[in-house]
């Protein structure tokens, strides 16, 4: 499935193969996100049935299962494998895999191609040529700056496989590329019903495949994450925490695991410290290899032991100097004594804004530097974040910054799903953070929407275009039927990022009123574009549980799916009604409207369960927010006037 929905992400972001000429006009296609430096070369060619992958001692495991599995999607019946000092099989494609310190035969494929090597290429960065070398075998090598961009590597290489009469082709590229930032991924921490391990797992591979690496681990509704953080987990489910993290390895995601002590912990006590330590040590124990220490959503106004209070003092300052003497010792007593850990992470009881305050002074004077503090922006749910923003951030904190962005999420808003764009996110905040998780919704297959737009934006922002990254993650996520998931989403597109709605819809609605009250003559062009766009939305439903793979993405989706499709058709129904109304068909008008009070009453009817800070209830699900209920209730007052009844009775459907 991956390859198929790869070529509709290209269809949009790059050039398809030519479907004549040799093999040298094969155009490569634009990988997403797109490198820092894509070159064409002029020897592709066709992908045969037989290949051998050269690898080393140390290449990447799952780097080589990507090749693999690329390989295998392009029509390749039989892969060898030969080691980097063996002698090179005669095969018509060699693959070689892993960069100077996996594998050392990668160094001469390049020169033999004319490329330089990864050296000196950010961490997570590696060249990619396609090409034939001097004895006209075709070759690709694959050369990670280490196992990280090894792999990704191997992502770029899944995305450059092109059709072209029937077969498969490579074009001749060269890539170098490295990611602006060190922390691309999310964190689960939202208000509402969880991520299920299905739903986390299917992520994990998401990022993977998008070039992301870190999931934080925070859902709220763990309690042994925060009013159990002092219990160690039971069997059962420190197993489940185990399958995350073998599964984060294998995809190049840092699982990262964060353990949220505040509502009772007493900071000067060493018997607190040691409980935490070895909560952190039990996740150790299961393959976890970095960790977060969250402090948001408490109260710093009282302590939880007399010590603290004793020992600090009160107010701002004193919360701020009893947080860092705590993670100083974490970070001395527990990273300091892992040495492959990660690098720990914070999260500031005040995560917003840039105003300095007693409590961010006492973190900038006495946390450990090398702890990294999560903020969330100017404010808890920010339309826009300017490399100023960030700037100053990093300056009142005194530390490296990551950003806890809280969009997609919709905990807030629990009655609608959020598809728009990732965006209000200028370009040169990369160059003051080391990344940004962003905070997704709990219908987390919905939620890749905005994520693939923020892996896109944290690997390479200088090049982002928000919208041709929202429309290529419609056609990666929904293949040939992305247009009807563009109108799903579209119709679900505002936030506080960005206001617009309903992109293609309001426009098309704005237009037929202005027809309707002015220019009879165009009313009709009007009301059949209009009316085949709700067509669109009528059949919506049907074509992405048809037609889409990813069932879950519908399932999560489905009361909004259904009001959508509802709306289409209630739309119709009004275009009906109206145009008979114009024609002077009572009988006609009447039965329309009938039609359009019983598609209303439907509309009425659908709920969602939602659980916004952690309380359920059914909800009334929201799609065109603004733009179907105004529409739909001047419809029915034109109709009350028509047929002389009196709005104000409450005779209005």
């Amino acid at each position: 499935m991956k390859a198929a929905i790869y070529h509709y992400l290209l269809g949009w972001l790059g050039t398809s193969a030519s479907l004549i000429g040799s093999a040298s006009a094969v155009s490569a296609p634009q990988v997403c996100p797109p490198p820092q430096h894509q070159k064409p070369r002029s020897e592709g060619f066709k992908v045969p049935t037989t290949a051998a992958l050269i690898i080393g001692e140390g290449t990447d495991q799952p780097a080589i299962r990507v090749v693999q599995d690329v390989l295998k999607d392009a029509g390749v019946k039989r892969i060898t494998t030969a080691s980097e000092d063996e002698r090179l099989p005669d095969t018509a494609l060699r693959v070689y895999i892993g960069g100077p310190s996996e594998n050392s035969a990668s160094a001469g494929a390049l020169q033999d191609l004319g490329l330089q090597g990864p050296e000196g290429l950010d961490p997570e960065g590696y060249v990619l040529g396609i090409g034939r070398d001097s004895h006209g075998h075709a070759v690709v090598v694959l050369s990670g700056r280490d196992q990280d961009g090894t792999f990704y590597a191997g992502q770029s290489l899944r995305q450059l496989v092109v059709g072209r009469g029937g077969s498969s082709w490579l074009p001749g590229v060269e890539v170098r590329d490295w990611p602006a930032t060190s922390v691309r991924g999310t964190i689960e921490v939202f208000y509402g019903i969880p991520w299920s391990t299905e739903d986390r797992l299917d992520q994990l591979d998401f990022y993977a495949a998008t070039k992301q690496n870190t999931y934080i681990y925070s859902p709220k509704d763990d309690p042994y994450l925060r009013e159990k953080w002092r219990d160690p987990y039971p069997a059962d489910e420190l197993a489940v925490l185990k399958q995350l993290a073998d599964r984060a390895r294998e995809d190049h995601v840092h699982f990262t695991y964060a353990l949220s002590p505040g509502l009772s912990m007493c900071y000067s006590s060493d018997q607190d410290t040691q409980v935490f330590i070895d909560k952190f040590q039990s996740l150790w124990d299961i393959g976890v290899e970095a960790f977060a220490v969250p402090f948001d959503d408490i109260k710093y106004t009282s302590w939880n032991c007399a010590e603290d209070e004793a020992k600090w003092g009160t107010g701002g300052a004193a919360a701020g100097q009893a947080q860092a003497y705590f993670l100083n010792r974490v970070q001395k007593e527990f990273i300091d004594t892992h040495p492959s850990a990660s690098r720990l992470q914070m999260v500031a009881t005040e995560y917003k804004n840039t105003t300095d305050s007693p409590y961010r002074t006492a973190l900038r004077q006495e946390l450990d530097p090398r702890i990294i503090v999560f903020w969330a922006g100017p404010v808890t749910v920010a339309p826009n974040i300017t490399a100023v923003d960030a700037l100053q951030a990093e300056e009142v904190f005194g530390h490296d910054i990551l950003i806890g962005d809280n969009y997609p999420v919709n905990d807030y808003v629990s009655n609608r799903l959020l598809l728009g764009a990732y965006t209000g996110r200028e370009p040169g905040i990369t160059e003051h953070v080391v990344g940004i998780t962003v905070n997704p919704m709990p219908q987390a297959h919905p939620s890749k929407i905005a994520e693939f737009g923020s892996g896109a934006f944290l690997w390479n922002s200088r090049a982002y275009d928000a919208e041709a990254t929202w429309l290529a993650a419609l056609k990666y996520l929904a293949g040939p039927v992305w247009r009807a998931l563009k109108v799903f989403a579209e119709n679900n597109y505002s936030s506080v990022l960005n206001a617009r709605e309903s992109l293609v819809l309001t426009p098309l609605i704005e237009q037929y009123w202005r027809s309707y009250q002015t220019n009879a003559r165009e009313l009709s062009q009007r009301a059949r574009a209009l009316s085949e766009y709700f067509g669109q939305m009528a059949s919506c439903p049907s074509q992405l549980a048809h037609g889409m793979d990813n069932k879950a993405f519908v399932a999560q989706s489905q009361p909004w799916l259904d009001k959508l499709g509802l709306y289409g058709e209630a739309g119709q129904t009004a275009l009906k009604m109206l145009a008979a109304q114009q024609a002077g068909h009572t009988d006609k008008a009447r039965k329309e409207r009938q039609t359009l009070k019983g598609l209303r009453s439907q509309l009425d009817n659908i709920t969602v369960i939602a659980c916004p800070l952690g309380q359920c209830r059914p909800v009334h699900p929201v799609v065109a927010q603004g733009v179907m209920e105004p529409f739909l209730n001047r419809t029915v007052e034109l109709s009350d006037r028509w047929l002389g009844l009196d709005s104000s009775s409450g005779t209005l459907i």
